[in-house]
């Protein structure tokens, strides 16, 4: 397996251009705070040699083939086995006071899509487990088979932005009636059946659910909203953190928790701000910058992607 070949880092060109101010100086570390297969990583650690790397990943796979990729980096690697909300901890645990340069790429990684059995992917038939971290915790099996319909309708709709969300719930709790259902392919048989044929011409019925199933199973948006005030805080003056984020809710959290760090604490009314009022980082991008055309044709896993960058600017008073 080339690892090139299943794997190309999203908009890697502008991630690099952003964090390369944190980066440029001998020394300075760099956090990758979703490691995955190491594409990211192995692209920074050449190009800035100064740099020790932090690599984070719940999935066990994942740091096993990315520790194969980067071993050729020797002690400027560290490979720790987290939830991306445990950062801070996992920079201290290296042995760093601070990390000057921090990538968040979210979502499902390309090995998870990409390996039939891990049942992320609608489109091949497989265990129903979705786990990102395959040790431990729930599986989208495990939901399915016991939640109740106003919870499977709850998340469908959450996480899924599913207008369908009570008729699938419906349909998943009359089939498990029947058999268990605890394969993939079973399931998208279930959605498909549960669509009106005019909806399914809009997308594939099982692209919302099991997105929602996914992010249940993983906790992904509190753990997101953890992971993103802990990542600012271990920053210092001239830290940058670059997030990629590929669906709405996502981008919604990591939105409001940059917009909340580069905003000022003073009050309303006040004629001057204080220095302790100012704000602690400041943004790099207006909004958030979509992939270019050409990238989307080279690598459509970009075609999703909304990408917010910050530096802190101010240290914590």
């Amino acid at each position: 397996m080339n690892l090139r070949d299943i794997h190309t880092p999203v908009l890697l060109e502008r991630c690099a251009e952003l964090l390369a101010p944190a980066l440029e100086r001998d020394g300075a570390v760099f956090v990758d705070a979703t490691l995955g297969m190491g594409g990211h990583s192995e692209a920074f650690l050449e190009r800035f040699p100064g740099i020790r790397l932090v690599g984070l990943d719940r999935d066990t796979d994942a740091l096993r083939i990315a520790g194969e990729r980067l071993a050729r980096f020797g002690d400027r690697v560290t490979l720790v086995h987290t939830v991306y909300d445990g950062i801070a901890d996992a920079v201290a645990s290296a042995g760093y006071a601070a990390a000057d340069g921090i990538l968040f790429d979210l979502g499902v990684s390309s090995l998870q899509l990409d390996v039939a059995d891990r049942g992320f992917a609608y489109s091949q038939d497989a265990p129903l487990d979705m786990r990102m971290d395959q040790s431990a915790g729930t599986t989208a099996a495990d939901i399915v088979a016991t939640y109740g319909e106003g919870d499977l309708r709850r998340i469908f709709e959450r996480y899924g932005e599913e207008k369908l969300a009570g008729r699938y719930a419906r349909a998943i709790i009359a089939a498990r009636a029947e058999a268990p259902i605890e394969r993939s392919g079973r399931l998208v048989e279930i959605l498909v059946a549960a669509t009106p044929y005019a909806a399914q011409r809009t997308g594939h019925p099982a692209k919302r659910v099991f997105q929602a199933l996914r992010i249940e199973v993983n906790r992904e948006l509190s753990v997101l909203d953890r992971a993103i005030p802990a990542a600012l805080s271990t920053l210092p003056v001239g830290g940058r953190i670059v997030v990629l984020s590929y669906q709405s809710l996502e981008d919604r959290l990591v939105k409001r928790a940059l917009a909340e760090a580069s905003a000022s604490t003073a009050p309303a009314g006040l004629p001057v701000e204080l220095p302790e009022h100012a704000p602690k980082f400041k943004l790099l991008v207006k909004g958030a910058e979509l992939a270019s055309d050409e990238e989307r044709a080279v690598n459509p896993r970009a075609t999703p992607v909304r990408l917010r960058a910050a530096e802190r600017v101010r240290e914590d008073a």
